[in-house]
């Protein structure tokens, strides 16, 4: 049985960004039933609407957020009708609490949404909750890690700020693929059904990261890949490992060894695609070097190695054909071409820049604007040409999920449970606020034309007023 291609769309102005898989296996050989047809014609329906990038006109919203940062892999929504107003009370179509908690980020495809969780630095669940209600609709628990607070960095350490259930969970609207700290890799069907289970470090070695593991994994055609970049002191590896997602066997495993160690060689990023001129690139981000690769056979296709920062937590940003990636601890932001081949250190770095930077939220791209926050709380616009900054301005005390891009306006979520609503402009304009009275240190989803946030406790539905029903308030 042959597998159906996968559509490429291309946003006007720009160059291919992402493919993306979303429809399980059909045969060409076959004529379709009817109800696969309504299927396959639907999801390509999602997925131009997912695909409309932040620089071109808005398509119309899809229920669909299956993966860490959205569709696109950038924080970009298509949706332009996003709430601008919402408190603990207000504008809640509903809230549901959650067993432990974690900082994930949910996945979701139509009436699904997948959240992982950890109860008392122990017990790993996997949750799928009704998108419509905010009910559990089955719960999973996967195993038991306990992340260490205490002594050592390295092997089994963790930042007081996340535990075992950072990576967040990816979906092709079939199959949901979970990871977790301690290397458990399971996947599910949507009844629920586990097709199959493996650990990372049992198969890899350790995580020797110093805080903690939290790299998600990405579905690339028939593959899952996850990345490892870490320290190689206590007998971590870095590396890059694709498996079949349906099995789980392993298709090809590459070492990745940049020559950083200590902190430098640690790094929290989940890898990112750029899809043009009949090459897909898989890029890697930590140790001080971004690189490429082959996602269909693990070849590094181009280095670049500017970088001389520290650990990095804060992931590339692809738009168009460029990736802005922050060096590690608040370094400079980069400009990197991609497409390149070898060592394009001379040839592909565009610009950088000096000023503030994050050390957590990844950049976000818009109107051919750049936009960071910062771990004390400021707002940044950089102009993405040549990386002349244009505004800062500080919202709140600090922030750590990725800002949102939804039509002209930027979603800025500070730790403290404030956002902040900002015109995608090269004048600051505040248009509107929001505030859950608690922290949100996970990156948003959006479904439709709500959000969908978590805060330490419960993850909400934010929607219009006419809509807030309360849920399982």
């Amino acid at each position: 049985m042959k597998r159906a291609k996968a559509m490429e769309f291309i946003s006007p102005g720009l160059e291919p960004v992402l493919r993306v898989e979303i429809v399980p296996q059909y045969s060409w050989s076959r004529r379709w039933t009817f109800k696969e047809s309504v299927y396959m014609a639907s999801c390509a329906m999602a997925l131009l609407a997912c695909l409309t990038m932040g620089q071109a006109a808005v398509g119309q919203a899809v229920d669909t957020w299956p993966q860490w940062r959205g569709p696109t892999g950038d924080s970009v929504t298509a949706s332009a009708k996003l709430p601008t107003h919402w408190s603990a009370t207000e504008n809640v179509v509903w809230k549901a609490p959650l067993p432990g908690w974690g900082t994930s980020t949910p996945a979701i495809w139509g009436d699904a949404i997948f959240v992982t969780t950890q109860i008392d630095d122990k017990q790993l669940v996997f949750l799928r909750l009704d998108a419509r209600t905010g009910k559990i609709v089955w719960r999973r628990d996967i195993g038991e890690g306990t992340p260490r607070r205490k002594g050592p960095v390295g092997v089994g350490r963790y930042h007081d700020e996340h535990n075992m259930a950072s990576p967040s969970p990816t979906t092709n609207g079939k199959h949901v693929w979970a990871h977790f700290g301690t290397g458990d890799l399971v996947c599910f069907d949507f009844a629920g059904n586990k097709k199959w289970a493996l650990n990372l470090t049992e198969r890899f070695g350790p995580y020797s990261i110093w805080w903690g593991h939290a790299n998600s994994p990405v579905i690339v055609d028939d593959l899952l890949i996850s990345q490892c970049v870490q320290d190689p002191k206590g007998g971590g590896k870095s590396y890059v490992v694709a498996l079949h997602k349906l099995t789980g066997k392993e298709a090809w495993y590459v070492e990745r060894n940049t020559g950083a160690f200590d902190e430098p060689g640690d790094s929290y990023t989940t890898p990112i695609l750029h899809r043009a001129h009949g090459r897909t690139e898989l890029i890697v981000f930590g140790g001080n070097v971004l690189d490429a690769y082959d996602p269909a056979t693990g070849k590094q296709l181009w280095r670049c190695s500017a970088f001389t920062g520290n650990r990095v937590i804060s992931g590339p940003t692809l738009a168009g054909d460029t990736v802005y990636a922050v060096q590690g601890m608040k370094g400079p932001l980069f400009a990197v071409k991609a497409g390149g081949a070898g060592d394009v250190n001379k040839t592909h770095v565009s610009w950088k820049y000096a000023g503030a930077t994050p050390d957590a939220a990844s950049p976000v791209v818009a109107r051919g604007l750049v936009f960071l926050a910062t771990n004390n709380g400021v707002a940044i616009c950089v102009d993405a040409r040549d990386g002349q900054e244009i505004w800062k301005q500080r919202l709140t005390d600090g922030f750590r999920a990725t800002p949102l891009v939804a039509g002209s306006r930027i979603y800025f979520f500070g730790k403290d449970g404030k956002t902040f609503i900002v015109e995608a402009a090269r004048k600051y304009t505040l248009v509107g606020r929001g505030d859950l009275g608690d922290d949100v240190m996970a990156s948003p989803a959006v479904a439709g034309n709500d959000l969908i946030l978590r805060t330490r406790s419960h993850l909400y539905r934010i929607g219009t007023t006419s809509r807030s029903t309360g849920g399982t308030k």
